[in-house]
């Protein structure tokens, strides 16, 4: 028959152990601070931010969006300005099964976007035509690819474990 432990015990066991936990985080931070990893931390001797204004439960989001320097725009606006990279961002593929793709996903969220009621300005950028966009994306590829820089013969060029 097994005995049942003594919830006393068990309970003394824990204090003990969260005593002994308290005493080993104090012993880590003391020997940080006497090595000296807490000099020189961004911000210190500085007044917290914000500290004492009201409180605002979206504080993180808007931190978020400061530091990474994320916009927010109007599906219209985000639309014209996808519209004006997305050359660049086909000239960054290297198929066109990907560029097609990525003109195509344009074209729904234009059309996605007339559908929807939007606020903000109105909504004035056109749906790509795709056979034309691909054809204007491989004549790019094309003009890159004759004003590249001529790559060396191989056979002309020596390995170094042909020497």
């Amino acid at each position: 028959m097994e005995e049942q432990p003594d919830p006393r015990a068990e309970k003394a066991a824990a204090r003990a152990r969260i005593e002994q936990q308290q005493t080993w985080v104090d012993l880590q931070v003391r020997q940080a601070m006497e090595r000296g990893d807490f000099d020189d931390l961004p911000g210190a001797g500085k007044p917290i931010p914000d500290l004492g204004t009201t409180h605002d439960p979206d504080w993180w989001i808007k931190r978020l969006v400061e530091r990474e320097r994320i916009t927010v725009l109007p599906p219209a606006l985000q639309l014209r300005k996808d519209d004006g990279e997305l050359d660049a961002a086909l000239d960054r593929l290297s198929s066109e099964r990907e560029a097609r793709a990525l003109v195509e996903d344009f074209n729904a969220r234009v059309l996605r976007a007339r559908y929807t009621p939007v606020d903000g300005p109105p909504l004035i950028t056109m749906p790509r035509d795709v056979e034309e966009t691909i054809t204007a994306w491989h004549e790019r590829r094309a003009a890159r690819r004759h004003s590249a820089p001529e790559r060396p013969d191989p056979e002309r060029r020596r390995r170094w474990w042909r020497r």
